[in-house]
């Protein structure tokens, strides 16, 4: 009996090695941006300083990064870093709420507003996740 119980844990534990591997070579999933959220470059300063599209801002209290594998980065580690992102910013503050660090693919997705303006003139197809310019 104790061999079928070391048995039967044995061949749990790698089902579950095996199952994590396999999802960890998965490739990554598509993401969903905001219809809210913004192209821009980003310049990560002393936190919660940054440099956004050449002009000085800052990250609001709860800030979120998320990272080209879609995993919260904190923003001390970005330090020093430039990188295409999409943001979006707080109501009442302004400040820069939300940020996904993007990947070549998703930076290829073209076009994609900039500006506030520019989100308010075109229209966004959120099964897509594409903007479609007037």
């Amino acid at each position: 009996m104790y061999r079928c119980v070391l048995i039967t844990a044995l061949g749990l534990s790698c089902a579950a090695s095996a199952g994590a591997q396999a999802l960890a070579q998965q490739p990554y999933l598509k993401r969903e941006f905001p219809a809210t959220a913004l192209r821009g470059d980003i310049q990560f300063l002393t936190p919660p300083q940054i440099e956004l599209n050449g002009k000085p801002a800052q990250l609001s209290p709860g800030s979120r990064i998320r990272g080209a594998n879609n995993m919260v980065v904190l923003s001390g580690t970005l330090t020093g870093q430039q990188t295409k992102v999409h943001y979006t910013l707080d109501d009442i503050s302004q400040q820069v709420k939300d940020v996904w660090i993007l990947r070549p693919e998703e930076v290829a997705v073209n076009p994609w507003p900039r500006t506030l303006l520019e989100a308010q003139t075109w229209r966004f197809d959120a099964m897509s996740q594409r903007w479609v310019k007037p």
